[in-house]
């Protein structure tokens, strides 16, 4: 457990383990920003890791109706929406699943959350592809997409697209995910505690906060 040199104030580093297609990842998420703004005697060192939920679609995508239909039933899923509509209650998402046409391949979203933590972006990129795929419908396995997403935060766009068509981090990207898999994360969102707590589901922030002193406080013992 480190400490930040000015104010004693104890640093966990937590790991979130997340695809930005899963809606309970969204809900998550905004859970998270929830506990974080009721944080007092801890910093959270975050970092956004990938997981992607079917690492086997195809680069252009599916069309998500269909795929709906073929994994849920002729109700495509409708059920499951509410489900989450539910459970998304308070955290302020406007799910619009009617505006979602295309479900993405999001291997390129997660290279752009890669990349955004040289800028300290990474929590405002995710928020932002989470925004853009289940408020807006936009496709976020387009490249143009991820690069206009980029530019209204002010990352180099041209230097992005650049990176985008080359074999930059896919790599490293996969085996993110595939080291996720081996800790025995089968579901996201996770959050993964110092290296070594792990905690799965889209938990509320009073538990995330119990789960984040429970984990300082181990670590700090162990040490």
């Amino acid at each position: 457990m480190t400490q930040d040199a000015e104010t004693n104030t104890p640093i966990l580093q937590l790991d979130v383990i997340s695809d930005v297609i899963c809606p309970w990842c969204f809900i998550g998420k905004r859970h998270l920003d929830s506990a974080l703004a009721q944080l007092s005697d801890l910093r959270i060192n975050l970092m956004w890791r990938p997981y992607q939920l079917d690492p086997r679609t195809p680069p252009e995508g599916y069309d998500r109706e269909t795929q709906m239909k073929r994994k849920f039933g002729p109700d495509g899923g409708k059920q499951i929406y509410q489900n989450i509509l539910a459970a998304s209650q308070g955290t302020g998402i406007d799910f619009a699943f009617d505006k979602i046409t295309r479900t993405p391949n999001t291997l390129n979203a997660h290279r752009l959350i890669r990349w955004a933590a040289s800028t300290g972006q990474q929590h405002d990129i995710a928020e932002a592809l989470f925004v853009a795929y289940f408020e807006q419908g936009i496709d976020i396995g387009d490249v143009g997409c991820l690069l206009e997403i980029a530019a209204t935060h002010q990352m180099d766009t041209a230097q992005l697209a650049s990176l985008f068509a080359s074999d930059t981090d896919i790599d490293s990207t996969r085996n993110d995910d595939a080291a996720a898999r081996d800790l025995g994360i089968a579901g996201v969102p996770a959050f993964l505690a110092g290296g070594k707590f792990i905690l799965s589901g889209a938990q509320d922030p009073a538990y995330l906060l119990k789960f984040f002193t429970k984990a300082q406080s181990k670590l700090a013992s162990a040490s």
